[in-house]
């Protein structure tokens, strides 16, 4: 009988280690008692230690003071790392300069302007995967899709992943074959072969596992997301973030260095934040930024100015795009006063590379304002908008944003002046928009300086494509006839009174002057 207890008390106390060891490799804690997932992993450990040496002996209860105490620690040691005790300190994470709009953002190539958002990347990503009838029973699509810049282009990238974990131990001798790339430009997929598959990612199990082989090498750094890259060559690449409390214990929590991992070959390196290669476009995080910025806006004039009088403080507001500045991506989001108002007081760029950040400061329309007056401007068709992005069209700021059904299937674009929300151009197509809102502007100046067309042209065709627009209020009708393809004709509502109801196949006898490459519609005919 006494065997039997010996034998009992050897396995419990043996059994201390074990459980320790699985709980670090499920949940892989840093070893870092920065790390508040590393103190609530040894809280846990003294109350199973505790607890099998309460088995023993009813005495050893009193040690539960040990998890007791180092909870109350951390607690406290949280509660002293926290903004109300550190406001400049969290106010001066993120440094911002002053920018010129017109100097710093370069006039867009309407070549350039990207059409993809997350969302329809997404489908197109899918819709490419489901043709590979070979993969598609093996492996689903990873939900990154990490927007960096490709050879000098705006794209999305994403790895496959394994379609559970039957499928990984079945392939993980080949790894995982492909990944895909969208360019956001003009919607094209690639399903990229890879020459030597990918053998660590985040679908993976056991040491391959992209997070249990980073910690594995690092067991003290901090790091939380990872993110898909591809260098300039196409080589995958998991770039990870490592991160340092600079406030009190557990405050401040800011990139000081970042892993490379070769996804094929597991190779890591680490560097300083100004050694990383520039290729590598991610490694700040956004929401992460959006937080920076906020206690930057909100802590100035400390924290009970931020909780009571709140003078001159700003928040960012509730949403934020991507801009491809130069070979790098930048986070846009506007900055407003904090009664949240419909309006912005400017808005800020920030380097996702390099964390340099610039606040442009003009008085514009909040986004979502942007967007309900796109939406509005084509209200019968029920259209939804995409979150704008920030384009300069004649040294002006300019929302650019995607029109989509209920299906989430783009079906137009818009183009909202930020400094008058009232401006609103729609088109079906980039060219359409852009030259809507360029023909406004060149409608203005025509009739500023009393220029008339000298030279007007006729002719007959059935109509292939119309699609209405509405430009400061007014709507103007494009379209094309079967026999002149390459030309868009643009008429305004007072040219006929028959335009609303022309629709594809009717034909038509028009009058129009060519002026700037714009072919305005003078009279038309309904035949």
């Amino acid at each position: 009988m006494k065997k039997q207890v010996d034998s009992a008390k050897i396995i419990a106390l043996l059994s201390v280690p074990l459980v320790a060891f699985v709980l670090w490799y499920i949940f892989l804690p840093a070893i870092n008692l920065h790390s508040f997932e590393f103190w609530i992993y040894m809280i846990v450990n003294f109350i199973y230690i505790i607890s099998i040496l309460s088995i023993f002996h009813k005495k050893n209860y009193k040690f539960f003071i040990i998890p007791i105490v180092l909870f109350v620690l951390l607690f406290s040691l949280e509660i002293v790392s926290a903004t109300m005790f550190h406001s400049t300190k969290y106010a001066n994470l993120i440094v911002k300069e002053n920018g010129s709009f017109e100097e710093d953002i370069k006039e867009v190539s309407f070549e350039q302007v990207p059409t993809v958002d997350r969302d329809t990347a997404q489908r197109l990503g899918s819709r490419k995967m489901g043709e590979m009838l070979e993969l598609v029973s093996q492996y689903n699509l990873s939900d990154a899709y990490t927007q960096i810049n490709y050879n000098d282009k705006p794209v999305r990238v994403t790895p496959l992943e394994y379609n559970g974990f039957l499928k990984w131990m079945g392939n993980k001798k080949d790894g995982i074959p492909n990944y895909i790339v969208v360019d956001m430009i003009d919607g094209k997929v690639e399903l990229k072969k890879l020459g030597n598959n990918i053998k660590y990612s985040k679908s993976d199990k056991f040491s391959r596992n992209i997070y249990r082989h980073l910690r594995q090498k690092y067991p003290r750094d901090m790091f939380f997301e990872i993110n898909f890259e591809i260098d300039e060559e196409g080589t995958p690449y998991w770039v990870a973030p490592v991160y340092h409390s600079t406030i009190g214990f557990f405050g401040g929590f800011d990139v000081k260095e970042v892993i490379l991992t070769n996804a094929i070959n597991g190779k890591t390196t680490k560097y300083n934040i100004q050694d990383v290669p520039k290729w590598v476009d991610r490694i700040y995080n956004a929401d992460e930024i959006i937080q920076q910025l906020n206690w930057n806006g909100g802590l100035q004039l400390g924290f009970l100015n931020s909780i009571f009088a709140q003078k001159g403080v700003l928040q960012t507001t509730e949403g934020y795009n991507y801009l491809a500045i130069d070979d790098d991506v930048y986070l846009y989001t506007g900055m407003t006063s904090v009664g949240a108002d419909e309006s912005n007081v400017g808005f800020v760029l920030v380097n996702l590379r390099t964390k340099e950040t610039k606040f442009y400061k003009m008085s514009s329309a909040e986004e979502f304002s942007a967007m309900e007056s796109a939406e509005g401007a084509v209200q019968e068709k029920g259209y939804k908008s995409t979150f704008p992005i920030l384009l300069n069209i004649d040294n002006k700021p300019t929302y650019f944003m995607s029109l989509k059904d209920e299906a989430g299937l783009v079906k137009m674009y818009a183009l909202v002046d930020a400094q008058n929300y009232q401006q609103v151009s729609i088109g079906t197509t980039v060219n359409n928009v852009v030259s809507a809102h360029i023909g406004k502007d060149i409608t203005n100046m025509q009739s500023e300086e009393e220029i008339e067309p000298t030279e007007f042209f006729n002719i007959n065709g059935k109509i292939v494509n119309i699609e209405s627009v509405v430009i400061e209020g007014n709507t103007h009708y494009y379209f094309t006839l079967d026999n002149n393809y390459k030309n868009i004709f643009i008429a305004n509502i007072s040219v006929s009174e028959q335009l609303p109801f022309i629709k594809a196949n009717d034909e038509v006898n028009i009058e129009y002057y060519e002026k700037n490459n714009l072919y305005q519609v003078t009279k038309l005919e309904l035949k």
